[in-house]
């Protein structure tokens, strides 16, 4: 059975209640749910992972190595600044995907900059929690057939 981890950045932990006109109600607990609750409908196993310390999001990727086929990160707001995430994922071998549930694309300025995304598969931004449904749905194909992507 292929294995995934799930890996949330800074503050994504406060899902719910920080700026919810922009991250929606649904709390990092119901996040959670949804994402091993879609791993289990695709017949994969999945860890999640969160922390608001870089480092601890380095460590984790790290040691992904040998242990999981996929990595779904949403490095939150490590994503424009973190090149230790990047250099960690680069240097691990296991395909990405990075998730951002807004569009990080039209906000603010220092937020179009995605330093993660450079070592990630694809990036899906914009849709909300169901962008970590696309993303385990993405890496089960891309597992099954990483030539085709």
């Amino acid at each position: 059975m292929k294995k995934l981890l799930i890996i949330n950045g800074p503050n994504l932990n406060l899902l719910g209640l920080r700026e919810p006109e922009l991250y929606g109600r649904e709390t990092y607990e119901d996040l959670v749910r949804r994402v091993e609750n879609a791993c289990k409908e695709h017949g994969l196993e999945c860890k999640c992972f969160q922390s608001n310390h870089e480092g601890a999001l380095v460590d984790e990727i790290q040691e992904a190595r040998g242990r999981f086929d996929g990595i779904v990160i949403n490095p939150a707001a490590y994503t424009h600044t973190s090149i230790a995430i990047l250099d960690a994922l680069r240097a691990v071998g296991i395909p990405a995907v990075e998730v951002h549930l807004t569009d990080i694309s039209a906000r603010e300025e220092y937020r179009r900059i995605s330093f993660a995304g450079k070592a990630c598969v694809r990036t899906i931004a914009g849709h909300g929690p169901a962008g970590y449904e696309e993303a385990i749905t993405f890496l089960e194909d891309y597992l099954k057939h990483p030539a085709s992507k």
